[in-house]
């Protein structure tokens, strides 16, 4: 009987079992974990926490945080890389440009594929909450990227229907938001304010590119016109 208690003794202690020893990560394997933790922290409640209440979201002490980000605008570059900016293919703008497919076809392989792998419930939170915090993620991604992915559109869709764009490039990128902008609602409709749920997510991006395309070039005249209106508006107005 001793020599029972003895061996069963030696994995409890008041009656419970000691815990494991939690396995030790490697440092690039410890650091990607925080990453993701503090990515789904911010998406879930924004972007102003103090390190200390992020580092117990992550499960970690404040100096470990500190080890592997040595600031909290360390930590927000590292989301912003990895969160928002890396979801986007470069070969995206490679595709849409590729003119042995007609446009449609293009924008239909794009959106498909943004819609799903960008557009998703966490990016577009957390990117909300980079748009009302005071920090530089949503203009710079829409510097960086949207930008120059929507010039690609207008001016691809452009040498396909043989239109002239306008002259000025900032009525040139609003074109281009005509789609992405209603392709975007769409996803934050649908994952932001849970609407727009009956129909499937391939039928109404097609239905906005279609309408973009069909209505490309009257969207170019009437950005020449008002391009031109505001030019004599300029010309003739009186000088104080």
């Amino acid at each position: 009987m001793e020599m029972q208690r003895k061996r069963g003794s030696g994995n409890q202690t008041g009656g419970e079992k000691t815990k494991a020893p939690v396995p030790r990560l490697r440092p690039a394997e410890r650091r990607a974990q925080i990453l993701a933790r503090a990515t789904d922290y911010f998406a879930e409640y924004g972007l102003s926490a103090q390190t200390r209440a992020i580092a117990d979201a992550c499960g970690v002490a404040q100096r470990l945080l500190y080890r592997y980000f040595p600031s909290k605008a360390a930590l927000m570059a590292a989301v912003y890389d990895d969160a928002i900016l890396s979801p986007f293919k470069a070969v995206w703008l490679a595709q849409l440009k590729d003119r042995s497919l007609p446009m449609n076809e293009r924008l239909v392989h794009f959106y498909s594929d943004y819609f799903s792998v960008v557009l998703t419930r966490k990016w577009l939170r957390l990117f909300m909450h980079a748009s009302l915090s005071e920090v530089g993620m949503a203009p710079d991604y829409i510097n960086a990227i949207i930008k120059q992915m929507l010039l690609v559109i207008a001016e691809e869709t452009a040498a396909e229907q043989k239109v002239q764009l306008p002259d000025d490039a900032d009525h040139v990128l609003e074109i281009g938001w005509i789609l992405h902008g209603a392709v975007s609602h769409f996803a934050i409709r649908r994952h932001l304010y849970k609407a727009s749920q009956t129909l499937p997510d391939h039928e109404v991006t097609l239905l906005h590119i279609r309408s973009f395309l069909s209505g490309f070039a009257a969207a170019c005249e009437a950005a020449r016109d008002v391009g031109a209106s505001s030019e004599r508006r300029e010309i003739f107005s009186p000088v104080s």
